[in-house]
């Protein structure tokens, strides 16, 4: 049995995967948020110090430029120091953060004295710098309990919703390898070299799509996978299983979830062509549509032929993965026609987990 990791590990391994609890502060949009906060803060502070029909402005000023520079200069230090101090622990890192941002109030107060000397109005300007240092240290505490808790929930979200893929994916495979050895059982006896063959294949097929769940596929990945399933139904239907791809050059390294475009094709089979004593015909497709990638298949079906239980099984277990996976902007639309049953697929890989 491995060892199980201690804390100090969980954290190290949080660092090398960009999961520090301190958000990246050299992006846009973090700073913005601190910038925007810290200026409503500054707001409040001066509506409570002055009187509403006599709002004093060059109070508002003077602390927001003082208050912005702070927030500036602690982000940007913040964000060339996040990769040491994602090294150190929790309660490390957290202090050095506080250290840091102390430094810098105080830095910032010296020099402000040193440029404008009546910025303390009538309070001492010793008692003015102490009381800006045990502002910036509740304020940082609090900031940086905000980003804790924030990562944490992240974390919390990020496991329920691999939870729930691994769930998915466990609703998928039995079905997916019990037509898959009842494929191969039909061939022992009267073609045991085909047999031989298709259990190859279907090694390959298993290593390929027992990966780890963490572990990211493509569109090219998914399509390898459906051919050796294919490959081994091609021994079973010979000539009466056809297949036509169409997928866009662009498209193949799009991100794809493994096991989200082959159990359509199994249901093609098992629901569609297998039935049909003259066989059919398969299309799949495979676009980009903007940020978006659209996956289309068709297959035929016997006429008058209601939808299976399994088939629907299959089909709201792959739309709850994309819904899971990327949020209400994926789907899955069914469109059943007269003698034919058409699947389309659309996600954005922008919006995954």
């Amino acid at each position: 049995m491995p060892p199980v990791p201690t804390d100090r590990e969980r954290e190290l391994e949080s660092a090398e995967l960009g999961e520090f609890f301190i958000p990246d502060l050299c992006e846009p949009r973090p700073v913005f948020v601190m910038v925007l906060l810290a200026q409503l803060l500054v707001m409040v502070y001066t509506l409570a110090s002055s009187d509403l029909p006599q709002y004093n402005w060059d109070l508002l000023a003077s602390c927001s430029l003082f208050v912005q520079w702070v927030v500036l200069v602690s982000a940007l230090l913040l964000c060339q120091s996040r990769k040491p101090f994602s090294r150190l622990s929790l309660p490390v890192s957290s202090v050095f953060s506080l250290c840091l941002i102390v430094a810098v109030t105080a830095a910032t107060s010296l020099l402000a004295l040193e440029l404008f000397p009546r910025l303390a109005g009538e309070t001492d300007n010793a008692w003015w710098t102490l009381r800006n240092l045990l502002i910036a240290l509740v304020i940082g505490g609090i900031v940086l309990r905000y980003f804790y808790l924030q990562q944490q929930l992240r974390i919390q979200e990020k496991l329920e919703l691999e939870a729930r893929l691994d769930s998915l994916r466990a609703r998928i495979r039995p079905h997916f390898l019990f037509n898959t050895l009842n494929s191969i059982a039909s061939l022992i006896v009267s073609r045991p070299d085909s047999a031989e063959q298709a259990i190859e294949d279907l090694a390959e097929l298993f290593r390929v799509s027992l990966k780890e769940s963490r572990e990211g596929t493509t569109v090219a990945d998914e399509m390898r996978l459906c051919e050796l399933y294919l490959g081994i139904e091609q021994l079973r239907l010979g000539e009466r299983l056809q297949v036509q791809w169409q997928v866009a050059e662009e498209a193949r390294d799009a991100p794809m979830p493994s096991l989200i475009l082959q159990p359509l094709v199994e249901n093609a089979v098992y629901h569609g062509i297998s039935r049909l004593p003259e066989g059919g015909l398969i299309r799949v497709s495979v676009n980009r549509r903007g940020s978006s990638i659209l996956a289309v298949l068709d297959n035929p079906m016997p006429a008058g032929v209601v939808e299976s239980a399994g088939n629907h099984m299959a089909l709201a277990n792959v739309e709850q993965r994309l819904l899971v996976t990327y949020g209400s902007s994926a789907g899955l639309k069914v469109i059943p026609g007269e003698g034919t049953f058409t699947v389309e697929l659309t996600y954005s890989p922008e919006q995954g987990l």
